[in-house]
């Protein structure tokens, strides 16, 4: 049985930092990469970062870019997101999904989400 289980998420202030884990079951590590998603209250989820099995590529979206971090430990089949100068808007529920073989191929695994909220 396949299990992703989120962690790490909690309140922060704007500028503050965050580091969540993902933690995968049922998966061989060679088989999946891993995204990040948020949905924000009211909106949309959307894509926030991308690994592959091997961790050598990553994908972020623009805004982002130069703040998170998405990194893989396949011994301990875990996916982290480092978030580093969050900012108010980034408050959602942060998702980690696998795709089997690439992103590309879509997510069909889901975990529970971990909230995170960044005040002002």
């Amino acid at each position: 049985q396949v299990q992703l289980v989120e962690s790490g998420g909690g309140s922060v202030q704007a500028g503050g930092s965050l580091r969540l884990s993902c933690a995968v079951s049922g998966l061989i590590a060679s088989s999946y990469a891993v995204g990040w998603f948020r949905q924000a209250p009211g909106k949309e989820r959307d894509s926030v970062a991308a690994i592959c099995w091997h961790g050598g590529n990553t994908n972020y979206v623009d805004s982002v870019k130069g703040r998170f971090t998405i990194s893989r430990d396949n011994a301990k089949t875990t996916v982290y997101l480092q978030m580093n100068r969050l900012k108010p808007p980034e408050t959602a529920a942060y998702y980690c999904a696998a795709a089997e073989g690439s992103w590309s191929n879509g997510y069909n695994n889901w975990g529970q989400g971990t909230k995170v909220t960044v005040s002002s």
